[in-house]
């Protein structure tokens, strides 16, 4: 099956079709992982998203849907150097092609990844059409499409992963009540293995839906696009802040930002991957994160909000982590769930969203 694959610069890569037959079009970004390519499609924070990995050989160990982080694949397609076609792990249930296939999705593979990443790196993240086809494709129009694609800002993409209702994880301790913004299953595991008793509400909950779930703590998850987006959301953390314990995760972390009267920005080419150091200001330790996501809070705006840093990204400087003492905040950026690892932060950051309800 041939592919092409271009970008909004004028860029046409044409490489071998995999997965499913078909057009999509999104915003290119890398991902430095080398394993959990199976966690990282799925999760919704990929959503509008292209994803290519760095790492140049991807569907080695197959596909076990015991990994999914949601339903199925989120990104809309994937790019990589080299694509397994006979993969080997006493668990998988199929190949990397067979997946997407069953998604509907499409793969290119045989391509300069290398290149795209560099570029990526240097000029920033650039809307991307992918096309597979068993015929000769028009790398042009590759380009067209990928030109006509909307700002990743301007698109609503929430609404497309947060859940149609509420649903409910009963466990024995606290309430925590969860605004799903594009939520990682492993997020959810974290807090059930500290017997939060769980309610999981969409992103257009109202402030009377959530206080109706009684909560000891309100959490704010992960999520794709960009957290300007989440409107209503920002105006439920913007009335309670202060009035019940509140912490975030990745999306959430921005969002609570902008409910306290901080800004937000895009960065270049964004924070992706299973290698992601960052340093907390109090200890001096340094861990190494996963992360995902193409927004950060602006370190310059948060003067007068009361917000105090606890963690920087040692790459550049970037927000992490924050608190907000004086009513009960705590959020971070990156992906303490671990799923792919690695753990440094798992416990950390989850035994003191406990402590916050106890």
């Amino acid at each position: 099956m041939n592919a092409v694959i271009g970008l909004e610069d004028g860029t046409i890569l044409h490489g071998t079709g995999f997965g499913s037959e078909c057009e999509v079009s999104g915003e290119l970004v890398f991902t430095t992982q080398f394993t959990g390519y199976e966690e990282a499609l799925t999760d919704p924070s990929y959503r509008g998203q292209i994803l290519m990995f760095a790492y140049p050989l991807i569907g080695n160990y197959g596909v076990n849907p015991d990994a999914f982080q949601s339903s199925g694949m989120q990104a809309e397609g994937l790019v990589v150097r080299e694509v397994c076609d006979h993969p080997s792990h006493h668990q998988h249930k199929e190949s990397i092609h067979e997946f997407l296939e069953g998604e509907g999705k499409p793969g290119i593979a045989g391509i300069d990844t290398r290149y795209l990443t560099i570029k990526t790196r240097e000029h920033g993240t650039l809307r991307a059409a992918l096309i597979t086809d068993g015929s000769d494709i028009d790398g042009e129009y590759a380009v067209e499409l990928a030109r006509g694609q909307p700002d990743i800002s301007e698109i609503d993409l929430i609404s497309q992963v947060t859940c149609e209702r509420p649903y409910h994880i009963s466990g024995s301790g606290e309430k925590i009540t969860v605004i799903d913004l594009g939520i990682k299953k492993n997020i959810l595991m974290s807090l059930k293995h500290r017997n939060f008793d769980i309610f999981v509400l969409p992103a257009i909950s109202s402030i009377s839906e959530v206080m109706s779930t009684d909560p000891d703590v309100l959490f704010l998850s992960n999520g794709p696009g960009d957290p300007e987006q989440a409107k209503s959301v920002i105006r439920v953390v913007s009335e309670l802040a202060g009035t019940l314990p509140i912490a975030g995760i990745c999306l959430g972390h921005q969002v609570i930002a902008l409910a306290l009267d901080a800004a937000t920005y895009k960065l270049k080419f964004g924070h992706r991957g299973a290698n992601q150091p960052i340093k907390d200001l109090q200890s001096g330790k340094v861990y190494i994160s996963s992360q995902n996501h193409g927004f950060a809070v602006d370190k310059d705006s948060i003067e007068g909000t009361g917000i105090r840093v606890t963690q920087i990204n040692t790459n550049d400087g970037t927000i992490e982590g924050f608190e907000h003492p004086d009513i009960d905040v705590l959020s971070v950026q990156y992906h303490p769930e671990a799923h792919p690892g690695p753990r440094d932060t798992e416990m950390g950051f989850f035994d003191r969203v406990a402590k916050m309800a106890r």
